[in-house]
């Protein structure tokens, strides 16, 4: 009898326990609970060759924050997706992070076609999104202030590009291109630069699924270019490439450098890459936060997406820690409160930075791709660009500027 009463008891006392936790506001159930952030990058398709070092990049930064602590005496926990490199198998994962996982931001949307089509569903939701998409278009979405972009815009990029055409003598540019949402834009701006400078330019869309090239390098021929702008994807310029050489073009060839990779010189015969340029935005080599990420993930040489999202991660829970909450909101409210406020400590990791926010602080994030400045509508303030040169098989580097 007297082992029943002190089982009810028991049991009574339980049965408290849990009424009085079930009357508790959910926001203070919440902040035990675990800050979920998702990533969305390219696994597989033409941009596979990065999105698995991407997520390398973001574990690791999330994996040194939960052995300090934490967010806000919260755990990290990372989802990652993949986006195929396309934008129906994008919204499908962005769904599932967003209605499922619940996470407060998405990072390291690649693709500007699958950025595009993901974005509406982040703003709708209120998620954050941080992308490494280039097109103009992007940051023209009526994104109300959930997206940020650490990629140029086409604007910038265009202009480069037919900058570099006229400074290395060429006066003719043909631009080719499959259709993406930065094509017309990249034509413009080349066409401006080009323009400017008593130049000529001509463009071609193509079907980048097509297995040869052989009638649109001959309309291009007819143009007679001394300089062709490649703006396509890895797959799709590979073939261009060849068909360009047995055409026996030998004017001046410039690609983006996510499209001519080592991965492609290497998977074509070497007169058919050798002599091509690349034109990518700048990592911030030799600065405290490059060397801290290619240490931290054991990459000699990070590409600019992962330095991207390296930053993009940094960036997320230093604005958590600032806000004092995990949402997208207050993500969104908060970013350039630690991105750039004026006079703030200069802050190139989330360790260092999540210390300076406790100590009341203000902070300056400069990552390992470079300041991380940005505009009202999103897009990075300034950026440096890379060029390189196909030479005896390898990517060589030309500069900095």
């Amino acid at each position: 009898m007297t082992a029943f009463r002190i089982d009810r008891r028991r049991l009574l006392a339980g049965s408290a326990i849990l009424a009085g936790a079930s009357a508790l506001p959910q926001s203070g159930l919440a902040q035990s609970a675990p800050i979920r952030i998702g990533t969305l990058t390219p696994l597989t398709g033409s941009g596979g060759p990065y999105g698995p070092v991407m997520v390398k990049a973001v574990k690791a930064v999330v994996d040194e924050v939960n052995g300090a602590g934490g967010v806000l005496g919260r755990k990290i926990e990372l989802v990652s997706e993949d986006d195929q490199t396309n934008p129906e198998a994008g919204v499908r994962a962005a769904r599932k992070l967003i209605d499922v996982d619940k996470v407060s931001a998405i990072l390291g949307t690649w693709a500007s076609a699958v950025t595009t089509a993901v974005a509406p569903l982040c703003w709708e939701s209120k998620t954050f999104l941080c992308t490494t998409s280039g097109a103009d278009s992007i940051t023209q979405l009526p994104h109300q202030g959930y997206l940020i972009r650490t990629q140029p815009n086409t604007t910038l990029q265009g202009r480069k590009f037919g900058e570099f055409c006229i400074a290395d003598g060429a006066k003719r540019i043909f631009f080719v291109s499959p259709q993406t949402p930065f094509a017309k834009s990249q034509f413009d701006n080349i066409t401006a630069a080009v323009k400017a400078a008593g130049g000529e330019t001509a463009s071609l869309i193509y079907d980048d699924k097509k297995p040869a090239y052989r009638t649109e390098i001959d309309e291009a021929m007819r143009f007679k270019p001394d300089g062709i702008v490649l703006g396509g994807y890895t797959p799709d310029t590979a073939v261009m490439l060849k068909d360009l050489f047995r055409a026996g073009y030998s004017g001046l060839k410039v690609a983006f450098g996510y499209s001519v990779n080592q991965k492609l010189v290497e998977s074509v015969p070497a007169d058919v890459v050798e002599r091509t340029y690349t034109i990518s935005a700048s990592p911030a080599e030799g600065s405290k936060g490059y060397d801290r990420l290619a240490k931290l993930i054991g990459v000699t040489s990070p590409d600019p997406y992962t330095t991207q999202i390296y930053d993009h991660i940094n960036l997320v829970l230093l604005a958590i820690a600032y806000a004092g909450d995990a949402s997208g909101t207050a993500i969104k409210d908060a970013l350039r409160k630690v991105s750039q406020a004026p006079g703030g400590a200069k802050i190139d990791n989330a360790i260092d930075g999540l210390k300076a926010v406790a100590a009341k602080q203000a902070v300056d994030y400069d990552g390992a791709s470079g300041p991380c400045d940005f505009t009202d509508a999103g897009d990075i303030i300034d950026c440096k660009f890379r060029y390189e040169q196909v030479q005896g098989g390898k990517l060589t580097l030309i500069k900095i500027a």
